[in-house]
């Protein structure tokens, strides 16, 4: 049982980073390129449905299963590369994101050019971009270290029973 939320964890983890990879690569180029009027541009684009309504879910299911599988792989050393990944995607993602994006998505997409100059739009949208980096780095280390700590949980009993435990960890 430990395995398998620890590879639902890991799933979820890197479909999460997968979906950052893609949001960069494809959507961003056309958000970013020329505000403010590329925000009003997006703004328009994401009336149905948008990058705040798959992340925020997402984000969830990737902190609960990381809790799970921590708490499951709790007895074995595994459980340290739960952990860091559940810091980092706390840390790294979840806070981050609440500090820095989450400011700046108000300025940019609900106040505007409304409350703001078209300079401090486009001197938002920079840092914006400039922060996702951070934001998909930790996303990637999230991923990692969740896949590193399902791989020592599935060879742990094989380690134990060669002898090795100390291989496992």
């Amino acid at each position: 049982m430990p395995a398998v939320v620890a590879a639902a964890f890991t799933w979820i983890a890197m479909l999460s980073f997968g979906g950052i990879l893609v949001e960069t690569i494809v959507i961003y180029p056309n958000v970013f390129h020329d505000p403010p009027a590329s925000l009003a541009s997006a703004v328009d684009f994401f009336t149905v449905t948008g990058p705040a309504d798959l992340f925020p879910p997402l984000g969830a299911a990737t902190g609960i299963a990381a809790l799970a599988a921590l708490a499951l792989a709790w007895r074995t050393r595994a459980r340290l590369w739960f952990a860091a990944a559940l810091l980092c995607l706390v840390v790294g993602e979840f806070l981050f994101s609440m500090l820095f994006f989450w400011p700046r998505n108000d300025i940019m997409f609900e106040e505007g050019l409304a409350v703001h100059t078209a300079e401090v739009l486009r001197r938002t949208a920079v840092e914006f971009e400039t922060g996702h980096w951070v934001r998909l780095a930790m996303s990637a280390v999230t991923a990692t270290l969740g896949f590193v700590g399902l791989l020592r949980l599935w060879r742990a009993p094989a380690a134990a029973a060669s002898g090795h435990p100390g291989t496992a960890s």
